[in-house]
């Protein structure tokens, strides 16, 4: 069994929805990518998730002794924190709510397990050669062709070029209607 750190950031004020378009760049990366990745994030929301990352980082090595270049971002989530109410004076002596919103940002740090990632990698492995492979021919269709060669069939671009004219004789008429000498 893995052993998963938690780290959690309350009432941080910034809209929930401006938080998850972060947060969702970061699920399932590394912890090292996650934090280069935030560096680069051009988001008011980045910075504090960066240091969330960060006390995680810090509690999963002095808390628990692991090592941080293998930790990974299982989860992370974002929830909405309490509103605050405020008002805003409009026309003719009303007003209209005005809500500050905050957030509550979850954050768990997962261990690399060795062998599953090796299960995983021989998978896309395998994946990959099916992939790549070429179809093979059913036996009806492999004795019809196995004796002829087949001609590659003009695709749809090369019989547009030999049915169109050059473009230069085209535009020409059109731009000039008077008669060539």
């Amino acid at each position: 069994m893995t052993l998963m750190v938690t780290a959690k950031l309350r009432n941080l004020h910034i809209a929930p929805r401006k938080v998850r378009l972060v947060a969702e760049l970061l699920k399932g990366k590394s912890a090292e990518e996650a934090g280069a990745l935030l560096n680069f994030t051009v988001k008011r929301a980045a910075g504090p998730i960066l240091k969330l990352l960060q006390s995680a980082i810090a509690n999963a090595k002095n808390n628990f002794q692991l090592d941080p270049n293998n930790l990974y971002i299982s989860k992370i989530t974002v929830d909405e924190g309490p509103k605050m109410k405020r008002w805003m004076p409009r026309a003719r002596g009303s007003a209209s709510a005005i809500e500050k919103k905050t957030s509550h940002v979850y954050l768990v740090l997962d261990e690399i397990d060795k062998s599953l990632s090796a299960v995983r990698q021989k998978k896309r492995l395998t994946v990959s050669a099916k992939a790549s492979a070429p179809a093979p021919l059913s036996g009806a269709t492999a004795d019809k062709t196995a004796g002829e060669e087949k001609t590659p069939k003009p695709g749809r671009q090369e019989l547009k070029a030999e049915i169109k004219k050059p473009a230069a004789v085209r535009g020409a008429k059109k731009i000039f209607r008077r008669q060539v000498f």
